[in-house]
């Protein structure tokens, strides 16, 4: 099987969040191709794991590769906000789970390269495929859907709101303008707009230009900062007391969000922070794999009282 995902801060999520005790459940709420969740499952041979993603190709993908650990492995295709919710639930259909809380869950907000090099959803702007981006195909709007019905001035500011493009109002401009002569059907499409209408200082700069545009779209289609609350409240009811949530972030929007969080808990005192400060990746990790880069690691410890907090 060809996996083309490299999991990041491997090790450190390891170690931070590594069970402390036998017979320890944890929950890998975005799974994607199970790096994470494997390295975890061979690393501590009484833990247990169920894997949640929305994204049924992916599942399938990470079923196979953690075939080995038999009832170790166990999956929810879905939300993990739905997940958690129903958990809650004693008449919930989830109660085949046979789980009330974690020990530990893990949350790794980054797309899976699955996704940029094999979904075929036009996440990558260096590839000519359908302009969709959606993680679950079979529900919302794509993102050609978007570009084509939100005025100048709302395009702007996605762009600007969700990427901090800095040429938003140009690009938006240009678009718009393009739209009208024919739909933007396809990721490359968007991308000669993109790039053909940002400065040449931008347009032949280290970094596309079209890069915070595909961006933007791709968090506006799945949520991703509008629902990035929601998994986390979610994601900490469902853990135990002493448990702990590990985060995964990669751009500073999102970043910035977990890190409020975090410390929204410490200073209630339902949390502890076990990271005072975010871990970032060696640079040996990011000579190896540089979409580790951007990559930063936070840990928190639920501090309630009992079982119910």
């Amino acid at each position: 099987m060809d996996v083309a995902h490299t999991p990041v801060l491997l090790e450190e999520t390891l170690s931070l969040l590594a069970p402390r005790s036998s017979g320890e459940v944890m929950c890998d709420a975005t799974l994607g191709e199970a790096g994470h969740t494997e390295a975890f499952l061979e690393r501590f041979p009484d833990l247990q794991i169920i894997g949640i993603d929305a994204d049924e190709s992916i599942q399938e993908i990470a079923k196979k590769r953690l075939e080995r650990f038999g009832a170790r492995a166990r999956f929810y295709r879905g939300r993990s906000q739905d997940f958690f919710a129903q958990l809650a639930k004693p008449q919930a259909p989830l109660m085949r789970f046979e789980i009330e809380k974690f020990d530990i869950v893990f949350i790794d907000l980054g797309v899976s390269l699955y996704h940029y090099a094999q979904s075929g959803r036009g996440f990558s702007f260096a590839k000519d495929e359908p302009l969709d981006m959606r993680i679950d195909p079979s529900e919302g709007q794509t993102a050609a859907d978007i570009i084509a019905r939100l005025p100048e001035k709302e395009l702007a500011g996605l762009l600007y709101n969700n990427a901090e493009e800095r040429y938003s109002r140009r690009i938006a401009r240009a678009i718009v303008e393009a739209r009208a002569r024919e739909p933007i059907a396809t990721s490359k499409r968007l991308a000669d707009i993109a790039a053909r209408s940002a400065p040449p200082h931008y347009r032949y700069g280290a970094t596309h230009p079209a890069t915070k545009t595909f961006q933007a779209l791709r968090i506006e289609v799945n949520g991703e900062l509008s629902g990035l609350r929601p998994l986390l409240e979610s994601a900490w009811s469902a853990l135990r007391n002493r448990g702990r949530l590990g985060v995964i972030s990669f751009h500073s929007l999102e970043s910035r969000a977990v890190k409020n969080y975090f410390r929204e808990l410490a200073k209630n005192g339902s949390g502890r922070l076990v990271t005072k400060k975010a871990v970032a990746p060696s640079l040996e990790e990011i000579r190896a794999n540089a979409p580790s880069r951007s990559a930063l690691l936070r840990v928190v410890e639920k501090m309630g009282t009992s079982e119910s907090d």
